[in-house]
C-alpha cells in the first residue's frame, strides 16, 4: 500500500469513527432529550385560539399546538393550584400524595397576611413541605439521571430543591412571602432571563435540562400591559373580562419568547415541549374574581385543559379526544427521558397509542381551600368526580358538602355542564358511582399515605 493510500485509508477510518461517534451522540440526545413544561395559572380550557375561541389571541401556543399531540380532553385532579401542581410534580392523585390543600389549617382571628406568617400557618406548611420532598419527584429521578433542572415561576412546596431541583427562583421563606413562590414569580410578568440563561449555561454544559416554567400568569392581579388590554376593551361589555383575556395573551408572549430562545440555541429539535395549565377559571363579568362553576370547583370549568405534547421528529402532530390527566405527565417524562416509571405512578405514557386506547376515564377529586386536617385527606373532601366515555359523574361528600346530591352530565354534548342527567339515567349513574369508588374509595382511607 503507499503512502497516499494509506493515509487515505487512515482519513476513511477517521472519517467512519467521526461519524460513529456523531450518531452515537445523536442517539443519545434522541434518547435524553431537553424538557420544557409550561404551566399557565387559571386558565379555561375553551380560552385559546386552538381550541376555537372567538377572540382571545394565542397565536404562540396554536404555533405549538399545530406540531403537538393536542389532547383536548385533559384534566386535572384537582381545581385548587397546590395540589394540581404536586400531581403533575409526582404523577399522583392528592389523596395519594397528601397534598390536597392550597394553605394548612389556618388560626382563627387573623386576616390577610398575618395568617400566612402565623407560628400554626409556617408549621402546617413545613408539613405539606415534607410531604412532598417524601415523594420520588419528576426533578428528582431526572437529576438521578443526570439533567439539570429549574424551578420558574409557582411553587408552594419551599425552598425549590425540596421537590429534587438543581436550580430555581423560590427560595420559601415563608415569614418573607413565600406562600407560593416569592422571587419565582417575577417570571414571565418582569422577566424571562432567568429561564434563558439556564438553557444556554446547560446548552454550554451539554448536559440536558428539564425547566419547570409556570409564570403566574393569566392569574389575578390581572394587570396586563396597556396595549394588550386596549385590543379586548372593544370586544366584551365587562372590563374584567377584558383584563383576563389581555393576560392570555400576555402569557402567550412569554410562551413565543421562551420557544424562541430554544430555536436560538438550536434545542428545538431535542426538546420535549409539555403544556398544560394548572386548573381553570371563569371570569366573573362584574367583579375582579372567579365566577362559580370554575376553580375549585368540581365542574370541567375548574378541571379541564388542553394537553399537548411537542417533540419534532417524535411525536407526530395528532388530535385526540380520549380523557386524559395530569397524573400523566410525570411518567410520559420519564419514559420519553429513558427512564423506568416506578410503580407509585398513577398515569401513563400519552406517546403509547396502546395505552391510549386503553384508557376511557379521567378522576379527581376536590377538596377545602385550607386543609381542616392534614395527616387526613378525606377530612377535607368535598367531591369525587369521573369522566368515563363521554360521560361525567359528580359526587358530593356528605361531611363537606350535606346539601348536594350526585350529578350526572353528558359532557361531550354538554361541555358547560348545563343539564343534570342524573334522575333520568339510573343505571349509568350507578356504573359510574361504581366507577368512581373502584378508583378511590374514602371511606377505606382515612390518613395520607
Amino acid at each position: 500500500m503507499t503512502r497516499g493510500s494509506r493515509h487515505l485509508a487512515v482519513l476513511v477510518q477517521w472519517g467512519w469513527i467521526c461519524l460513529a461517534s456523531a450518531w452515537l451522540e445523536s442517539a443519545a440526545a434522541d434518547a435524553r432529550p431537553n424538557v420544557v413544561l409550561i404551566i399557565s395559572d387559571d386558565q379555561a380550557w375553551t380560552d385559546y385560539g386552538f381550541m376555537g375561541h372567538p377572540a382571545v389571541r394565542t397565536p404562540h401556543l396554536d404555533r405549538l399546538a399545530g406540531r403537538s399531540r393536542v389532547f383536548r380532553r385533559g384534566y386535572v385532579p384537582s381545581s385548587l393550584c397546590c395540589p394540581s401542581l404536586a400531581s403533575i410534580l409526582t404523577g399522583r392523585y392528592p389523596h395519594q400524595h397528601g397534598i390536597v390543600s392550597n394553605d394548612p389549617p389556618l388560626p382563627p382571628g387573623l386576616a390577610g397576611a398575618q395568617r400566612w406568617k402565623s407560628p400554626e400557618f409556617v408549621q402546617g406548611r413545613k408539613w405539606m413541605n415534607n410531604a412532598l420532598e417524601s415523594q420520588p419527584t419528576l426533578p428528582k429521578q431526572l437529576v438521578a439521571a443526570g439533567y439539570r433542572s429549574f424551578q420558574a415561576g409557582k411553587w408552594w412546596q419551599g425552598h425549590f430543591s425540596r421537590g429534587g431541583f438543581t436550580h430555581g427562583m423560590t427560595r420559601g421563606d415563608e415569614f418573607q412571602g413565600g406562600r407560593h413562590g416569592d422571587e419565582g414569580l417575577k417570571i414571565g410578568r418582569h422577566t424571562m432571563v432567568p429561564v434563558f440563561e439556564f438553557i444556554t449555561e446547560s446548552k454550554k454544559e451539554g448536559a440536558p435540562f428539564f425547566l419547570w416554567y409556570a409564570p403566574m400568569l393569566p392569574h389575578d392581579p390581572h394587570t396586563p400591559p396597556d396595549r394588550l388590554l386596549a385590543r379586548y376593551l372593544p370586544l366584551t361589555p365587562s372590563p374584567h373580562v377584558a383584563r383576563y383575556w389581555a393576560m392570555i395573551e400576555w402569557f402567550d408572549e412569554t410562551v413565543g419568547q421562551l420557544l424562541a430562545h430554544l430555536d436560538r440555541e438550536r434545542l428545538t429539535q431535542d426538546t420535549l415541549v409539555v403544556y398544560m395549565t394548572d386548573n381553570g377559571w371563569i371570569q366573573h363579568p362584574d367583579r375582579p374574581r372567579f365566577a362559580p362553576r370554575s376553580k375549585q370547583s368540581p365542574y370541567d370549568g375548574g378541571l379541564r385543559t388542553p394537553i399537548l405534547l411537542s417533540w419534532p421528529g417524535r411525536i407526530e402532530p395528532s388530535r385526540w379526544d380520549v380523557p386524559v390527566s395530569s397524573v400523566d405527565i410525570a411518567p410520559t417524562v420519564m419514559a420519553a427521558c429513558g427512564l423506568p416509571v416506578h410503580s407509585g405512578v398513577a398515569g401513563i405514557d400519552l406517546r403509547d397509542a396502546r395505552a391510549l386506547g386503553g384508557r376511557n376515564a379521567a378522576f379527581g377529586a376536590c377538596f377545602t381551600h385550607d386543609a381542616v386536617v392534614l395527616e387526613s385527606p378525606v377530612s377535607s373532601l368535598r367531591w369525587r368526580w369521573g369522566v368515563v366515555g363521554e360521560w361525567k359523574i359528580i359526587v358530593p361528600h356528605a361531611a363537606r358538602e350535606p346539601g348536594d346530591s350526585v350529578q350526572l352530565y353528558h359532557v361531550t354534548k354538554d361541555p358547560h355542564e348545563l343539564v343534570n342527567l342524573a334522575p333520568v339515567e339510573p343505571r349509568r349513574l350507578d356504573r359510574l358511582l361504581r366507577a368512581v369508588d373502584a378508583w378511590w374509595d374514602p371511606s377505606r382511607q382515612r390518613t395520607a399515605p
